[in-house]
């Protein structure tokens, strides 16, 4: 009967071993699965969009006008909210980081409130802001050697720079080498507990490598994107210089004081010229 009984439970550890396994292979098919529909809908996406210079072009365009304007309209839309933004309304109209794209995914809707008449998508400044403050609150649970950047988008190279010069976080431009925190036998290989990204399409490598390892990932989000695998994200114009530079100043600035760093940088070493070009 002890025989029996040992045969039965050592047939019972293999199924549940088998049944474990099957479901680990099934889970991955359908990440799989999940990341090439996602890949065919971004290119989708892109072919009916503006370029980036497009978007460059009009976010350097802001005029003084247009500045009045949109903080009339935010002031009207978020009346009863009176609380202090992390920047003035002003700096963050010049930086155009409301201004979103032509194309809304079903998961960046909901922080949209408006089209512009040329069908740009305008995003709801208040709400960059509360995200951008949730996304602070995230990211001070991490020292600097816990965390790296990736901005693969030139038009953030100089403040991704800049926020790796303020804060001392690791971070990639122009390129970053996949699998340098999955593959054990690479010589730069390291690890890290926290991603930050500034675009999830062009900077996927970092973003998909995170996910593998199931760590948590904070994002920069365009209304043209796509949020799978994102834990926290800020929605934003993600595609021009002044808008990149002006979300990068605001991590780093309050980074910087939640951790007592130094800080002496102005929103300009990050964005450059706020006046209309």
């Amino acid at each position: 009967m002890a025989g029996t009984d040992k045969n039965k439970e050592s047939k019972s550890k293999k199924e549940s071993l088998k049944s474990l396994v099957q479901e680990l292979n099934e889970r991955i098919s359908k990440d799989e699965e999940s990341e090439i529909d996602g890949k065919k809908l971004i290119e989708e996406i892109k072919d009916s969009d503006l370029s980036e210079k497009e978007i460059e072009e009009i976010s350097d365009k802001i005029s003084k006008e247009d500045v009045k304007k949109e903080i009339k309209n935010i002031k009207l839309k978020n009346s009863s909210d009176k609380k202090e933004t992390l920047i003035p309304l002003e700096d963050y109209i010049k930086c155009a980081v409301h201004l979103g794209t032509k194309v809304i995914t079903p998961h960046m809707r909901k922080y949209v409130y408006k089209r512009r008449a040329d069908g740009l998508a305008v995003i709801n400044t208040a709400l960059i802001d509360e995200k951008l403050r949730k996304a602070i609150d995230f990211l001070i649970k991490y020292e600097p050697e816990q965390v790296y950047l990736v901005c693969k988008r030139e038009a953030g190279w100089i403040a991704a720079e800049k926020f790796q010069e303020v804060t001392g976080i690791k971070t990639f431009t122009k390129k970053y080498p996949p699998g340098i925190t999955t593959n054990l036998a690479l010589e730069d290989f390291f690890e890290a507990e926290l991603t930050i990204i500034c675009d999830p399409w062009i900077d996927k490598n970092a973003l998909n490598d995170t996910a593998r390892l199931k760590k948590p990932i904070l994002s920069l989000c365009d209304t043209n994107n796509y949020t799978y695998y994102i834990t926290r994200l800020v929605p934003c114009n993600n595609k021009s210089r002044k808008s990149i530079g002006c979300i990068l100043y605001i991590l780093s600035r309050e980074y910087c004081r939640k951790k007592k760093i130094s800080f002496k940088a102005k929103l300009e070493d990050f964005a450059g010229n706020l006046e209309s070009q």
